[in-house]
This record gives structure tokens, C-alpha cells and sequence, in this order.
């Protein structure tokens, strides 16, 4: 099994070095290769995403990602900027479907910003697609100087884009997911303003036909939003677009206790995938050791279970996770009364030393 690791910026190199020292507590073989991604590539080749990881990235089984990104880029070029790193990946890898799972863990439910009992055995599944919308539309136009900024720009566009078998194979993923799950899937637009968005709904009902066991609604992102912090336990499968889900899937990230505990898969149509935590690379804490890498622990049991077909071994890692926290170790951003605090490496070794106990 063939994984490239690329940890990338800001606390990314931190994380990933949990993830990858959980991986190897597995009884596996893997085959492991880190090549350099967002800012850390640039420094050293001159680019975001050189050709050698790309090439890396082709060539995996799957991709174990940290995070990209760093103040300091910010006046770059926008083509040069760390962040083109991951949207070249997925459009190079192909990767359309974006599957974020929101859960509370029952020793995070005071964690949360909500009240316990709205959170408490939260469970959701947010399909973001992943490779169209407005983040990717043509044209594109910029009125800007090469930093990517506007001096005595007078208007700026964005194109917001969708085609029919764009919408289509996202909704046979949402809605197989959902026939797996609880069988409801809430599919959220904004067809009261946007005509892409109306296209949108009109094409997942039009698929809901193939799926009759499957419950389907529909939910403007307004209302989803304000739903979301409502009564989140309405919600089993979420899937929307590009722009949407990005914005959702954050703030259901807080339901949780902490985005440092929401892992994310991206899919392509053979399950070959990256794996990264929802977070990003926290420029401000890199190098403390304060970070937590159970996103990214997590991350990689969806590598297990998706791309390598490793499905007892990523429910150990994800029980292995879980009696971490059931013992008492937090780290700083799901702390609490009574619990322990520890670093990000501390947290690792934990999770590493649960899953040689396994054995």
C-alpha cells in the first residue's frame, strides 16, 4: 500500500508525523513517501505543487495531506499562492467528492459550543462536491495586479458553474451514502436566487428517481445554516456544493467540540483518495506542539477504510482514538474539567500505544 505524505505548512508537519506514527502501530505494511506541497514547495522548487509531487500524488494509492498555507504568501502571485496546491491536486487526481463526517464524541459533548443535549450523539455526513461551482468557473475575470490584489480595480468577477454530469455523479455518491446510513439525505442550494442552483436541485431530483428508498429534502444554505445550529440531529447525509459545503462543513465542524477534530476524505470515482483534516495550518501555533492531530489520525482510518480497503484496521485506529479520549487525555482546544492536557505529540504516542496494546 502506497501512501504519499505530504505534510505541507504551518502545523501540518506536526500532524502528519501523528498520523504516520499511528499507521505504523497498525500490523501492516505500507510503503511511505513525503514529498513538499504548498509553501514548504515553493521555498524549495518555486512552485506550490511541483511536478515530482504531482507525479507522487499519480502514483499512490492514496494521499495523506496536512495543510497549506501561511500569512507570509499572502502577497504572492495568486497561481503561486500555497492553496493552489490543493485545488490542483483534486482537479489533477480527479477528486469530486468531498466526504466531511461531523460527530460528537460522547466525552466531547461539553466541548461543543451548543448545549449538550443538542450535540450529544451528533452524527453527520457532509458531501461537499469538490471539483466545480464557483471556486473553478470559466471564464474568470480579474481586474488585479500580479499579487492578486486590486489597486483602482473598479469590479471583479467570479463565474458560478455546474453541468449535469457534474451534479449527477455527486448525487450517486450522497445518495448510496445515504442508503447506508439512516436513509435521508438533505440536499441544500440557494435555488431562489442562483440558476446554477436551480439546475442543481432540478438534477438531484431528477436522480432521487433511482434511489426511492432514500428520503430526499431540500434546504436553501440560509436556512441549512440556521438549521445546522438549531437542531443539528435532523440532519443524517448533507450533500451540496462546492462553495456551500466549504462554509457548512466548518461550522458543523464546531458541533463537535473542535475543527481539530473533523478528518475529511476526497474521493474520486475509484475511491482513490487524499485525506486531510478539515482544519487548516494554524500559522500562529506551528512549532508549539499544542496542536491536535486526532483530525488527522482520523483522516487516515477513512484512508483505511476507502482507498486501501482496510476496514478492521481503520476501526481500530478510530477505537484507539476513542479510548484516548475516554481516558482523560485533551489537548488544549477540547479541554475540559478533570481531563489532561498534553501536546500533540503526547497525543500521538497515546493513540500509537492504544493500538500496540491491540495486538
Amino acid at each position: 500500500m502506497k501512501i504519499a505524505v505530504l505534510p505541507g505548512d504551518g502545523i501540518g508537519p506536526e500532524i502528519v508525523a501523528e498520523a504516520v506514527k499511528a499507521l505504523q502501530a497498525l500490523d501492516l505494511r505500507f510503503e511511505l513517501e513525503t514529498a513538499v506541497v504548498g509553501g514548504a514547495a515553493f521555498e524549495a522548487t518555486g512552485h506550490p505543487l511541483p511536478e515530482a509531487t504531482l507525479k507522487l500524488a499519480k502514483a499512490a494509492d492514496a494521499v495523506l495531506f496536512g495543510a497549506v498555507g501561511d500569512w507570509k504568501y499572502d502577497k504572492l502571485e495568486r497561481a503561486l499562492r500555497p492553496e493552489q496546491a490543493i485545488l490542483g491536486l483534486r482537479k489533477e487526481l480527479g477528486l469530486f467528492a468531498n466526504f466531511r463526517p461531523a460527530i460528537c464524541h460522547a466525552q466531547l459533548t461539553d466541548a461543543s459550543s451548543l448545549k449538550p443535549e443538542l450535540v450529544a450523539g451528533l452524527d453527520i455526513l457532509i458531501i461537499r462536491e469538490l471539483t466545480g461551482d464557483i471556486y473553478f468557473g470559466q471564464p474568470r475575470g480579474r481586474r488585479s495586479a500580479p499579487d492578486g490584489h486590486f489597486p483602482g480595480a473598479e469590479e471583479a468577477f467570479d463565474t458560478m458553474r455546474y453541468s449535469r454530469p457534474e451534479i449527477e455523479r455527486i448525487a450517486h455518491v450522497a445518495f448510496q451514502a445515504a442508503r447506508k446510513r439512516g436513509g435521508r439525505l438533505t440536499s441544500v442550494d440557494k435555488a431562489n436566487v442562483l440558476e446554477t442552483f436551480q439546475f442543481w436541485k432540478d438534477v438531484v431530483s431528477e436522480v432521487h428517481a433511482q434511489y426511492p428508498d432514500v428520503q430526499l429534502d431540500h434546504l436553501y444554505v440560509d436556512n441549512a445554516a440556521m438549521q445546522l445550529v438549531k437542531a443539528p440531529k435532523q440532519f443524517d447525509v448533507i450533500v451540496t456544493g462546492n462553495m456551500f459545503g466549504d462554509i457548512l462543513s466548518d461550522a458543523a465542524a464546531m458541533l463537535t467540540g473542535s475543527i481539530g477534530m473533523l478528518p475529511s476524505a476526497s474521493l474520486d470515482a475509484d475511491n482513490k483518495g487524499l485525506y486531510e483534516p478539515s482544519h487548516g495550518s494554524a500559522p500562529d501555533i506551528a512549532g508549539k506542539g499544542v496542536a491536535n492531530p486526532l483530525a488527522t489520525i482520523l483522516s487516515a482510518a477513512m484512508m483505511l477504510r476507502f482507498s486501501l480497503n482496510q476496514e478492521e484496521a481503520a476501526t481500530r485506529l478510530e477505537a484507539a482514538v476513542q479510548g484516548v479520549l475516554e481516558g482523560g487525555l485533551r489537548t488544549g482546544d477540547i479541554a475540559s474539567a478533570g481531563c489532561r492536557v498534553v501536546g500533540t505529540q503526547a497525543m500521538g504516542d497515546a493513540v500509537a500505544a492504544r493500538l500496540r496494546a491491540q495486538r
